[in-house]
């Protein structure tokens, strides 16, 4: 399986740096982290180039703020084009401090996955997992903000949803 990029186990140092550091996938459910215990972030793409991508433009324009747990779900295991149920699992656990997890999708079969995961009992994402309904990019940026200031997971979706609503005219 293909490495998960993670922000959680990142040194200082490297969570500076826009390209979020490497956990060895699978991940196993890890104790709930105590670091700050704030909302942890998954971004989930067809692509494992996009998500990583978006995951580093957002964790740039955060600027000096320490970047929320962040882990991305793209692709599949092989590298191809899609989805994983396995990915996006062992993203969500990578970063679930307690507070909840919020799942951004990219489109399509993104969504209908992570939908399934949440869907099934037990569910395979931590307690408090969310999918977020707002668009890829702005929805990344104002999910990673919200939680790195420390926003619990209904200020975080809401961020996330007021994204969906931001005019460009």
């Amino acid at each position: 399986m293909e490495a998960l990029r993670t922000a959680v186990d990142a040194p200082e140092t490297e969570l500076a740096a826009t390209e979020p550091a490497v956990a060895d996938a699978p991940v196993e459910r890890q104790a709930a982290k105590t670091r700050t215990g704030r909302v942890g972030v998954v971004l989930v793409s067809h692509s494992k180039a996009v998500a990583e991508s978006v995951a580093a433009l957002a964790g740039a324009l955060l600027g000096s703020v320490d970047p929320a747990p962040l882990a991305v779900a793209g692709g599949t295991p092989d590298g191809g084009i899609g989805t994983s149920a396995e990915l996006i699992t062992a993203a969500a656990l990578a970063v679930d401090e307690g507070q909840g997890v919020a799942v951004l999708c990219d489109m399509g079969s993104a969504v209908l996955t992570v939908k399934s995961l949440l869907g099934e009992e037990p569910s395979q994402l931590p307690d408090g997992a969310r999918i977020v309904d707002a668009p890829f990019l702005e929805g990344a940026v104002a999910i990673m903000l919200t939680s790195a200031i420390g926003g619990d997971l209904d200020a975080v979706l809401a961020a996330a949803e007021d994204a969906r609503g931001y005019r460009k005219r």
